[in-house]
């Protein structure tokens, strides 16, 4: 798939999705109380892991914005995805880092978790980004926090989210409802 890929069908884009889904399901690896009690950490090592798994995971994913310029991974995971999507539309990539991984200046956005708060960042000067057209990808949207004060990032350095996409939504924690105005995917839903 590239920048300049063409339309695809319904059914295409509905079987590389139920492939990816099927993946995910198959492989994430559920951890109750890890960061902290309470929380049901979804790891998706094992997805990536898998040369299967993680192709169809890129696949789908890229498919979200082929006519991005950007894609946009956040810290730590999403910098897999990330990296993965952009070499298979042919763009660059952005890692969107957490608070004091960047020398400055930097834009900065404090946002909440589910279970405390932090910061992301990406580079204040050096890349030219008002007027590109953002794919924004991240591995899981809980409470949605992180994902939104990502895409604020971009808007505050004059860039447009065009999409946001993840591989795991837990939509039991409404995250879908902090998000912008632009498209978002998830390739499962629970």
């Amino acid at each position: 798939m590239s920048k300049h890929a063409a339309i695809e069908s319904d059914d295409a884009v509905a079987e590389r999705t139920a492939n990816a889904a099927e993946q995910v399901e198959r492989l994430t690896r559920w951890r109750d109380d890890f960061p902290t009690p309470g929380v049901r950490f979804a790891d998706l090592t094992p997805v990536f892991a898998d040369p299967e798994g993680f192709r169809a995971v890129i696949d789908c994913l890229a498919a979200c914005a082929p006519d991005a310029d950007l894609v946009a991974g956040v810290d730590a995971r999403g910098f897999l995805l990330g990296a993965g999507v952009a070499a298979t539309l042919g763009t660059g990539v952005l890692a969107v880092r957490k608070a004091g991984k960047l020398p400055p200046p930097v834009i900065s956005r404090e946002y909440t978790l589910e279970y405390g708060t932090a910061a992301l960042e990406i580079p204040g000067d050096g890349i030219a980004l008002a007027g590109k057209r953002v794919l924004l990808l991240d591995d899981v949207l809980a409470t949605g926090g992180t994902l939104a004060a990502a895409a604020s990032l971009f808007t505050q350095a004059g860039a447009e989210i065009v999409a946001a996409a993840v591989v795991l939504e837990l939509t039991f924690l409404d995250g879908r409802e902090r998000q912008g105005d632009h498209p978002l995917t998830s390739i499962v839903r629970v």
